[in-house]
């Protein structure tokens, strides 16, 4: 017990009593002893009352699983973006250099690779993606259409401010591309006249490639061995940093952003201006929802043989209080409802939110089951402190 084990006895030494009342102090003296002993057990039994989850065990591998994810998620996932950017950056260059539908089509279709793209790594805002607030310039909608115009007629502009946010990255691209004029044909003519706006568009994949750089570099360069290396569970420990973000993403990006916000559920009044890819629309908005929402799960789950968030919480034997199944169990099963209620919302998320809304918010519900099981049941499970507040609770 704390404060107790491996500390001796000390013999009480009492001159001038007799052998007899000696040894009757000093049996009280040890049934004292025994009964504080007793109470500081009491009191570490009582502390972990109520779980049935133990706590981080030192023998779970977590640089093997820090390495997995380092070389085979983050490291990648970034590369593939890197290489639909490159692309995004010819095809829109070509564009402004000579606008016809032709080439707007080109451009857009390389904007909509590199936006599905996105959705597999936006949850690692950690490391040189955090310090770069890497999500502010490349996906925070819906986009700032007033400022936009304003930064193309004034030519003045400053993608830092954080004024600017909403006013580049894949919405801005979303609105130049997709919904500045009425048809392509009025698109492709507008940035054929205007100098204006072909060194807006510019600028933008400009900034997203310049932002993205700083992150894709440091990752295949010092980052990767100190991600690897801080291998503890503290606010600071790479551990803790990529849970609360991965948490933070599917609660408020991934289940309020693509769904919750449009469908109305905070205002009890849909508004679908508010999804993602809205000027593009049709499929779109929907499969980037399922892109992002099968990164969370794969992420979660990892593949057999691998080291996982799922083999974690199996290694440490976390199990649900209330009914003592493998947490691990209960946060994929509810993952899979989670999806099939997100795909049932196909084809076209526009028209779900508006026609059949009740079905969005229960897209909502089912992934909001997922946020408690992996901001409460999980983080607690791995010994992971929250560090991120969100306004609508848990």
């Amino acid at each position: 017990m704390p404060g107790t084990q491996g500390q001796e006895v000390r013999q009480l030494l009492l001159p001038d009593l007799g052998r007899k009342k000696a040894l009757s102090m000093k049996k009280s003296v040890l049934f004292a002893f025994a009964l504080l002993l007793g109470a500081l057990g009491m009191i570490s039994c009582e502390k972990n009352a109520g779980t049935d989850t133990p706590g981080p065990d030192a023998a779970v591998d977590r640089r093997a699983l820090l390495t997995y994810w380092a070389d085979s998620l983050m490291k990648p996932g970034y590369q593939r973006l890197n290489d639909k950017l490159v692309v995004l950056k010819a095809k829109t260059t070509a564009f402004t250099a000579a606008p016809s539908q032709a080439t707007l089509q080109e451009a857009r279709d390389a904007w909509q690779l590199a936006y599905v793209e996105w959705q597999k790594v936006e949850m690692f805002e950690v490391g040189p993606a955090e310090q770069a607030s890497l999500r502010n310039h490349f996906n925070i909608y819906p986009a700032d259409v007033t400022g936009i115009n304003n930064n193309i007629s004034t030519g003045s502009y400053n993608f830092e401010l954080s004024t600017a946010i909403p006013q580049q990255g894949f919405p801005a691209l979303d609105y130049l591309l997709n919904g500045s004029a009425a048809d392509d044909a009025a698109i492709a003519q507008l940035f054929a006249t205007s100098a204006n706006h072909r060194r807006y568009l510019t600028d933008v994949v400009t900034e997203m490639e310049q932002t993205f750089g700083t992150v894709y570099t440091q990752w295949n360069g010092s980052y990767r061995d100190t991600f690897i290396a801080n291998t503890g569970t503290d606010a600071s420990s790479s551990l803790s940093r990529v849970i609360n973000a991965y948490s933070q993403y599917f609660e408020r990006y991934l289940r309020a952003g693509k769904v919750g916000i449009p469908a109305g559920v905070m205002t009890g009044t849909p508004l679908p201006a508010k999804m993602e890819a809205y000027y593009f629309r049709g499929g779109l908005p929907l499969q980037l929802a399922l892109t992002a929402h099968t990164a969370v799960q794969k992420f979660f789950n990892g593949r057999a043989g691998q080291p996982s968030l799922k083999s974690y919480l199996d290694a440490l034997g976390a199990k649900d209080s209330r009914t003592g199944q493998a947490l691990s169990s209960l946060i994929s099963t509810q993952f899979d409802a989670s999806y099939q209620q997100l795909y049932s919302l196909s084809p076209d998320l526009y028209t779900a939110l508006t026609a059949r809304n009740a079905d969005a918010v229960a897209s909502y519900n089912e992934m909001q089951k997922a946020v408690r099981m992996i901001k409460v049941d999980m983080t607690s499970a791995l010994g992971i402190t929250v560090t991120y507040v969100d306004n609508d609770g848990d």
